[in-house]
């Protein structure tokens, strides 16, 4: 199935198109789209479009880990080209578009997956905290980091959010090993 409807994996607006109008008011009926009969063929795809959409996104149930943005990266007057030009990732389910592609996110269980899967703990460096505040974050993914001090999850994902930080990094190298680069930038500061 072709997909042209954003944030509807299961509606193709392409097979809608092809549908017979009759066809096209009896599933604007069943998605619940008011006075369909009084409708031309390109607004009842739309109606059908919008209405599915607005029932995907009720029945979607914040788990928590999207964190406060719901995994969408961040944006303001010193947002990055790196930024811009990177395929967002909102759920631990997308896959990049192919390997060695450029990522972003500020979804926490985006974050913590990605990490965990390369043996990364959360850390701070020392010597950068502002004091009761975390410092520089990064993690440890076990080498020589004699200066990294762990953290907790939920000091890290805290010091990140209050940052308003965007999380950029690679799933997996253009030769398709997995990657452990991470850059973490904010939109609102150019030495983030």
């Amino acid at each position: 199935m072709s997909n042209e409807t954003p944030d509807t994996p299961d509606l193709s607006e392409t097979e809608l198109r092809e549908m017979k109008v009759g066809e096209l008011r009896d599933r604007a009926r069943a998605e619940g789209v008011p006075a369909p009969s009084g409708k031309r063929k390109e607004e009842l795809v739309d109606a059908i479009s919008e209405a599915h959409r607005s029932s995907a996104d009720e029945q979607r149930q914040p788990t928590g880990d999207d964190g406060p943005d719901g995994g969408r990266a961040r944006t303001g007057e010193q947002t990055s080209k790196s930024v811009k030009h990177s395929q967002e990732v909102t759920s631990t389910d997308a896959e990049p578009e192919r390997p060695g592609r450029s990522l972003v996110t500020t979804s926490h269980a985006v974050i913590r997956e990605w990490a965990e899967e390369r043996g990364g703990v959360p850390a701070t460096v020392e010597g950068t905290e502002h004091g009761d505040h975390l410092g520089v974050l990064r993690f440890d993914f076990g080498g020589d980091a004699d200066r990294l001090r762990h953290v907790s999850w939920e000091d890290w994902f805290a010091t990140f959010d209050a940052r308003r930080l965007n999380f950029l990094y690679q799933q997996e190298r253009s030769d398709g090993r997995p990657s452990t680069f991470f850059r973490l930038e904010s939109p609102d500061r150019e030495d983030a």
